[in-house]
């Protein structure tokens, strides 16, 4: 699921995004200020293709950058360009921040989608596919294998591949078979060798088989061969179709609508009409049809008649599909491909005082407010272990959680239900509708049911993403609030490579906060404002509108000013606007993006003082924070919100207020990093495109960034040790 997660939390929103455009008519600003959200996910998306093609980064990383690409791109067919195509068809409105008519969008995707494809296969074969042999992993086709190999191959598919193996004919009297979505296909063309009658069949190439099968291992060397299990499966079609001459074969795929479209009644259980929903998913319409390039127009014209797709949708591409498959060569033995291996510190407050001790992690957060930056702070010695630690403590009473995407076997949900089987009162609160993982969150919440844990689905009509935990502990004959808010998923598998932020504390306020925001969630709605937290959908916008304001405000009268802003994405036109304004007030503004940006930087009269920087790599950069200078008293921001439609309106986010001056200080440092010409980074430029900076005037490279916070994480802890 990590590559899925990452365009998840790219930005690529709901449907509903598309008519729920914020109306703004400012006549201070000019028509034309923001850049397409499509155009703009496409080149976020071909920052992670550059990355792939960079050729001073491990192979087998490139390897992965090539399947993240593919797997990113899957999804943004599925739900962006389904959702689109679905409101067109359908004649509902489709709100456009850029003022362009939803034909000419799809056009303007079609046309950068397959230029990115290609440039996408051509990075595999001109580029990483090399670098691959050149280290000892070839992918052979058949036709260059001797006979010894040929052998060994054709016993494997005689033993395991064609037991599986269905195919599927088409004739009057089997109609043309449903093609799953994503799944990967052969077409075959053959003719009865009695009859002369040419007749047409689907092979599916079987998911649940490795996709690229080693031939040969090559002892002592560590050399080893693969070859496509597709490539394997059409050089064994006579087996599959004995008597006919095989006149043709071409693999395809399809990708359809996978968007999950569910009506909210509160009347009807909300669980059984997603899970409805969820079987209807698999048959939404085809909106993309990828083949490889030597398919005949015979075949590819019985393909596109009956998906009923256009020649817009079709994808001609050098073999072989579906790259997303080179996620198997991560399983490989090859340290050297990858990144140097590097294992995540304890945060200094919540290392213990002992050697070979365990922390008591609420002493340590009730001294002091404590921020974890993961992956360079461990997941499992800070929250996690808080979560176990409360569900141990016999002086804990409650444990009130937030879970929006959670992993296999989560030692997260485990702790939940040995506080409940421990007899403290335990709510949890489940997004069973985060895109995607659907069926995984209504498993879990049915295990924490059984377990007697209290568990809840959040408000109807608002998805809850938020990442909130709170432990109510005894302490003296009194209460005592213990509180987690980050800006990532209770997700111990994705905190190893997803970067994020989290706030532990034990301030009252903050534990208030939560408890009314937790009772709300578990109740009917969110009304009031909170002390030290912003919470969307009625407070957040206004929040942040209101301190860019201030900063625009205290630019006029002469007073020091400025605004930094990380996030994944940033469309929402409200926000924006209020950025515009300011820079033309003359705040200076960092805006630190991963995925979407609307925003157009450096334009005259309108955005002078704003910079856009991205920094992709070997970690997903994930966290959220919004820092405003305040005429020197910060306000800094953390939390789970992006600037988009869906995270302000139809979603229940919360940022939580900084406070420590170490922490303040921290935040200021990481952004004076990233923004600086010295650190590597993507630089958005005031027409809209995107230029790397990955080495100096000399060609020698920039600073990486995630290299240098776990350098500097790694030499807290050793002055720690030697303190």
């Amino acid at each position: 699921m990590a590559a899925i997660d990452v365009v998840n939390d790219a930005g690529l929103g709901d449907d509903d995004d598309f008519d729920e455009a914020i109306e703004t008519d400012d006549p201070a600003l000019p028509e034309g200020r923001y850049l397409d959200r499509e155009i703009s996910w496409l080149a976020f998306n071909q920052r992670v293709l550059e990355l792939a093609e960079d050729e001073t980064i491990p192979v087998l990383e490139r390897t992965n950058f090539l399947a993240i690409f593919a797997t990113n791109l899957d999804e943004f067919f599925m739900v962006r360009v389904a959702g689109l195509k679905r409101r067109i068809l359908t004649g509902l409105a489709v709100a456009s921040n850029v003022g362009r008519a939803p034909s000419d969008i799809l056009s303007d995707i079609s046309g950068t989608a397959h230029d990115l494809q290609n440039r996408h296969a051509a990075a595999w074969e001109n580029l990483v596919r090399p670098a691959l042999a050149e280290a000892g992993i070839t992918i052979v086709d058949w036709s260059s294998l001797d006979e010894g190999d040929r052998s060994r191959l054709t016993e494997y598919f005689q033993q395991q591949v064609f037991p599986v193996l269905m195919p599927l004919a088409v004739d009057p009297a089997h109609p043309f078979p449903y093609i799953s979505g994503l799944s990967l296909n052969l077409s075959v063309r053959v003719r009865n060798s009695r009859s002369g009658r040419q007749e047409f069949a689907r092979l599916k190439v079987p998911q649940m088989l490795p996709r690229f099968v080693p031939v040969e291992l090559v002892a002592g060397s560590g050399a080893i061969r693969f070859i496509a299990l597709e490539d394997l499966i059409a050089n064994h079609l006579g087996d599959l179709f004995p008597g006919m001459e095989v006149l043709e074969h071409h693999v395809f795929r399809v990708t359809r609508n996978e968007d999950v479209e569910i009506e909210e009644d509160e009347s009807e259980n909300l669980i059984q009409a997603l899970e409805k929903e969820l079987l209807r998913r698999r048959f939404g319409p085809p909106i993309r049809l990828e083949i490889t390039e030597d398919m005949d127009d015979v075949t590819l014209g019985l393909l596109v008649r009956e998906l009923d797709i256009t020649e817009q949708e079709v994808y001609r591409l050098p073999a072989p599909l579906d790259l997303g498959g080179l996620f198997s060569f991560s399983d490989l033995d090859r340290p050297q491909l990858r990144y140097p291996k590097r294992l995540p510190t304890t945060a200094l407050q919540l290392q213990p005082s002992e050697p070979n001790g365990k922390a008591d992690i609420f002493q340590a957060v009730s001294e002091r407010d404590v921020l974890v930056h993961h992956p360079y702070e461990s997941f499992a010695t800070s929250v996690q272990a808080f979560l176990e630690q409360a569900a141990a403590d016999p002086n804990v009473l409650a444990i009130k959680q937030t879970l929006y995407r959670t992993s296999g076997d989560s030692p997260i949900v485990e702790a939940l239900i040995d506080a409940a089987e421990a007899g403290k009162q335990v709510l949890a609160l489940v997004e069973i509708k985060a895109r995607f993982d659907e069926q995984a969150n209504i498993s879990w919440a049915r295990k924490l049911e059984k377990a007697g844990v209290h568990v809840v689905y959040g408000l109807v009509g608002l998805k809850t993403h938020c990442k909130l935990a709170l432990v109510i502990r005894q302490e003296n004959g009194r209460l005592r609030h213990y509180s987690h808010i980050g800006t990532g998923n209770y997700n111990p598998k994705t905190s190893r490579i997803y970067e994020d932020l989290g706030l532990f504390t034990a301030d009252d306020q903050v534990g208030k906060d939560l408890t009314r925001l937790f009772n709300e969630l578990s109740g009917y709605a969110i009304e009031k404002k909170f002390k030290r937290l912003l919470v969307a959908p009625l407070h957040l916008r206004k929040g942040l509108l209101k301190r860019i304001e201030q900063e625009r405000r205290n630019a006029e009268a002469g007073k020091p000013s400025g605004i930094r802003i990380k996030m994944n994405s940033i469309v929402d036109e409200a926000i924006i606007d209020g950025l515009y304004r300011a820079s033309q007030a003359g705040v200076p503004i960092d805006i630190w993006v991963r995925g979407i940006c609307s925003l157009k930087p450096g334009q005259a009269g309108l955005s002078e003082t704003i910079r856009v920087r991205s920094i992709l790599g070997r970690y997903l950069e994930h966290s959220r924070i919004f820092s405003f200078h305040n005429d020197g008293d910060p306000q800094v921001f953390i939390g789970s919100a992006d600037m988009m439609h869906r995270n302000l309106d139809r979603r229940v986010e919360a940022l939580v207020r900084l406070t420590d001056p170490g922490h303040l200080a921290e935040i200021e440092q990481l952004f004076d990093m990233a923004v600086d010409d010295k650190t590597s980074s993507w630089h958005l430029e005031s027409e809209g495109t995107w230029t790397r900076h990955s080495v100096d005037e000399a060609g020698q490279p920039l600073t990486d960034l995630q290299d240098w916070l776990m350098v500097k994480t790694s030499r807290k802890r050793r002055a720690r040790v030697r303190r």
